[in-house]
């Protein structure tokens, strides 16, 4: 099994949905970063993927529960999530 399921707020459709996008392991997901795995996977497997699933991925990386993410750094992938979805961030949604 993937060590991507001891990471904190990823669930096993989160895994899934990685594995489907490349992204294996811990240490890949880390490199990747959230953001951009985030942008994989609405790309190739799930057009639908919401900032839930972005602000998990984040806390994934970082290896920290959503409850302790900072107030600023929420509001700054909120504000990215927006973006992304309005088309200027340079990434396709």
């Amino acid at each position: 099994m993937s060590d991507l399921a001891d990471l904190p707020e990823i669930g096993p459709v989160t895994v899934a949905k990685l594995v489907a996008v490349g992204i294996t392991d811990t240490a890949t997901l880390r490199d990747v970063g959230a953001r951009e795995a985030f942008v994989r996977i609405r790309a190739q497997v799930d057009p639908g993927a919401c900032l839930q699933m972005l602000t998990g991925l984040e806390c994934a990386v970082r290896g920290v529960r959503a409850s302790v993410l900072p107030p600023a750094d929420r509001a700054e992938l909120r504000t990215w999530f927006r973006a992304l979805e309005d088309g200027t961030t340079g990434h396709r949604p």
